[in-house]
């Protein structure tokens, strides 16, 4: 379900009802109030020994129900003003989103409900998400949202591991970035309630950002194998035994990385990112209902 879309749409809608009230129907309703007012004025202009407070209080009656909006303006234009206080955040400064699957974990855990910066890559125009302005763009190490260019309807978040031109190499569960390995610091063991199993724990760097990310304790990974669909399969070439792959990143894409290094279907399998699908960098947890602790900024 496209959300955005849906709301771009109540927008729209709400907006058209609130200026057609705002011109036309509010100024019909005004002028019948007057009419019907100054005809209740002229019926109980003579009347003698009437109580003065009943006579106030029906005229009142009377003007509100001949002044209030009907219905369907309720349901429509009265929701303007909150839809579109509530499309322009969502558009252009903060989206919230909530992690469906284990592929993040450590850093971000099921059920985690998180806040992404939609500016911070650029202004995009909402829908369509063609950027109008360039503010910045992704940097290693970033936690990335981005509709996943196999089916750009679902989001996807994941770690920004190359950039455009990069060499990416991830062989025998060794990540190498433009011929540098990348730094791994052993943290002990990472226990998953949700699978219950232990994983081993390792702190990586990526240029400024430090991280954490598990691998399964068993000698070898997940095979990384390319999916039925490939965003650029001449970028990338895949040992035929399953120890890896490794690809260039092409002009204006991104490869990206789950921290749950063998459980993650991400750009190791499909492919890359390109940068019309970028949603924004994910930076706070906001809530988990299942445990408050986990409320704050993460890297």
């Amino acid at each position: 379900m496209n959300f955005a879309l849906i709301l771009f749409i109540l927008l729209v809608v709400s907006f058209a009802m609130w200026l057609l009230d705002m011109l036309w129907l509010r100024k019909t309703r005004l002028a019948a109030a007057s009419a019907a007012l100054a005809e209740f004025d002229a019926r109980n202009a003579g009347k003698v020994g009437v109580n003065t407070a009943a006579l106030a209080a029906d005229r009142s009656a009377l003007e509100d129900r001949i002044t209030r909006r009907p219905w369907y303006l309720e349901y429509t234009a009265s929701f303007f003003p909150v839809i579109l206080l509530v499309f322009v955040l969502r558009s252009f400064f903060f989206e919230p989103f909530r992690i469906p699957s284990g592929s993040m974990i450590p850093t971000l855990q099921i059920g985690d409900l998180i806040l992404v910066n939609k500016y911070q890559y650029g202004i995009r125009l909402p829908v369509i998400n063609r950027k109008i302005i360039d503010i910045g763009s992704p940097q290693r190490g970033d936690v990335m949202v981005f509709r996943f260019p196999l089916n750009p309807s679902q989001d996807y978040i994941k770690r920004v591991i190359g950039l455009p031109g990069d060499r990416v190499e991830y062989i025998d569960r060794r990540l190498v970035i433009n011929g540098k390995p990348v730094e791994e610091i052993p943290d002990g063991r990472y226990f998953d309630e949700g699978r219950l199993q232990y994983y081993a724990e390792y702190i990586e760097k990526l240029g400024k950002v430090s991280h954490k990310i598990i691998l399964s304790e068993s000698p070898m990974g997940v095979p990384i194998m390319p999916t039925g669909q490939h965003t650029d399969p001449q970028a990338c070439r895949y040992q035929p035994d399953g120890r890896g792959v490794t690809c260039v990143v092409p002009p204006g894409h991104y490869f990206m990385m789950g921290d749950n290094r063998d459980n993650s279907e991400d750009s190791r399998f499909w492919g890359f990112v390109p940068d019309e699908n970028i949603v924004g960098r994910a930076f706070f947890i906001w809530m988990n209902f299942g445990n408050i602790s986990r409320i704050g900024s993460f890297n």
